[in-house]
């Protein structure tokens, strides 16, 4: 039996973008040199770091491959006050 997340969808998008975006800082990239490495366009990039677009398994496999960790690094301790509570990633 599948168990029902207790997070909505949007909120796990949205964390999981921003670590995205975290990891892609610490690594120094921009999102210009990220998009490159992963055949993507700039556009997508950002879409994932803002949780516009969410992320399949397998690409959510090559960002992590390219920023030297594992997919579970984006995913690790979601915790609901946590996911909810986050801030806006738009400027």
């Amino acid at each position: 039996m599948r168990r029902k997340s207790p997070l909505p969808d949007e909120a796990i998008t949205r964390l999981v973008g921003q670590r995205i975006r975290l990891r892609r800082v610490m690594q120094g990239y921009n999102r210009k040199d990220l998009a490159q490495k992963l055949g993507v366009s700039y556009q997508q990039i950002q879409k994932y770091e803002t949780g516009d677009n969410r992320i399949g398994a397998s690409s959510l496999w090559q960002i992590a491959r390219e920023l030297e960790v594992t997919p579970g690094y984006f995913l690790q301790n979601i915790e609901e006050t946590e996911a909810l509570n986050l801030p806006s990633t738009r400027l």
